[in-house]
């Protein structure tokens, strides 16, 4: 009989501060694990930190050098035996709805590891996410454990206003970046699903630091407000400009791209309200996708919007960037959009969309050579599309 219920039981009864030593104590009971670790990835998904160390950062493990990293890095079971027929180190993702929160490591007598408990494990580690999704509402705890260093104010607000670092369903993926991690201010994404959309913005705030953050701030909630209310797209621009012109009364405006997605049939629409940039890879052709160019959010009192569309297909993989990203310069003045990115978007064609961000983003420094005097932000979808219900067949022949 399966163990995996108890645990169930046992996870969703844990205060939220105490998931970890819930877990440690069930999963000894059930499956005789020997000690049992949670890590989480930081802001810049670098490291994996110890949720149970005080500070975190003294136990931390690398991303791309370390056994929990492999796990988190191809989200499947890692195992782990450093000498026959001692313990076996289980490595398990630790994963929401496609965003990766870190890894659960178990160790196990070598007689207790089983394919079945293996697979009632890694069902255990996803719960755990869950459930860690919901305790942060009433704690610090995985947030804290997150930290490499203190976060900025203004990056505190912006990472609070996220939805998550990526989002899967079975007709899209999603990834997204932002640097610096730490001391982001004004670029800002948001996304919403229903059963036939997803709605999808990236948003750019002017100034710096918490004056850029209030400003995200601001309009970030005015675009929620706006769909939430049910209103189309372009009154959901109208109504953020409205909000933000209220403030600042022109003195401070938001770069945004709306996009809403329908699921059905791929066909998106689109307001264009400032800098904010689409790239699309399609096969092996990569081309830049342009808009008509509206006012940002807020530079004008009662600006109109309208709505234009373009149309997805099954395979597709576009990118969305910030100023930050494709008007860093070289030492010799090229724009890393001109020609960089399109490269960076090559040699990123095999990794899945929640790995891209990162990995356009650390090419960054090394391309400008320099410290950077903008935030970055990289948004990345690879757009499957829907699968159509196979026609019912009525039993008869058709007509010769």
């Amino acid at each position: 009989m399966t163990n995996y219920p108890a645990v169930e039981r046992a996870l969703r009864a844990a205060a939220p501060y105490a998931l970890l030593d819930v877990a440690r104590s069930v999963l000894a009971e059930h499956y005789g694990a020997l000690s049992v670790d949670l890590f989480v990835a930081d802001y810049s998904l670098s490291v994996l930190q110890a949720v149970d160390a005080d500070p975190p950062w003294t136990h931390s493990l690398a991303v791309h050098s370390s056994r929990q990293g492999r796990a988190f890095g191809s989200q499947q079971p890692v195992s782990d035996q450093d000498q026959a027929p001692g313990p076996v180190d289980l490595h398990l993702p630790v994963t929401v709805h496609g965003d990766r929160l870190g890894v659960l490591s178990v160790r196990l007598p070598v007689e207790r590891c089983t394919a079945e408990a293996t697979a009632e494990l890694a069902d255990a580690a996803k719960l755990l996410g869950h459930e860690m999704v919901v305790a942060e509402r009433d704690t610090d705890r995985y947030l804290v454990a997150r930290r490499v260093t203190r976060l900025t104010l203004a990056a505190e607000m912006q990472w609070q206003l996220l939805p998550g670092r990526a989002f899967t369903r079975p007709e899209y993926a999603l990834g997204a970046g932002l640097e610096p991690a730490y001391a982001i201010r004004g670029d800002n994404f948001d996304w919403s699903a229903t059963e036939s959309t997803l709605s999808l913005t990236i948003t750019n705030g002017m100034g710096e630091d918490i004056d850029a953050a209030l400003l995200t701030s601001l309009a970030v909630n005015a675009l929620r407000n706006a769909r939430r209310a049910g209103v189309g797209l372009a009154d959901q621009a109208a109504l953020a400009d409205q909000a933000v012109w209220s403030r600042y009364r022109g003195a401070a405006h938001v770069a945004t791209l709306l996009l809403s997605f329908d699921l059905a049939t791929g066909v998106v629409q689109v307001v264009d309200a400032g800098s904010p940039r689409l790239w699309r890879r399609r096969g092996k052709a990569i081309d830049q996708v342009g808009f008509e160019a509206q006012l940002p959010l807020g530079m004008f009192e009662e600006t109109l919007y309208v709505t234009e569309e373009f149309q997805v297909l099954p395979g597709d993989r576009l990118v969305f960037a910030s100023d930050g990203v494709y008007d860093t310069a070289s030492p010799a003045g090229a724009a890393y959009g001109d020609r960089a990115l399109a490269r960076a978007l090559a040699g990123t064609g095999l990794l899945p969309a929640a790995d891209v961000p990162a990995s356009i983003l650390r090419q960054l420094p090394d391309y400008r050579g320099q410290e950077a005097d903008d935030d970055a932000l990289v948004v990345c979808m690879d757009w499957y599309g829907r699968q159509q219900e196979p026609a019912e067949s009525t039993g008869q022949e058709s007509p010769s």
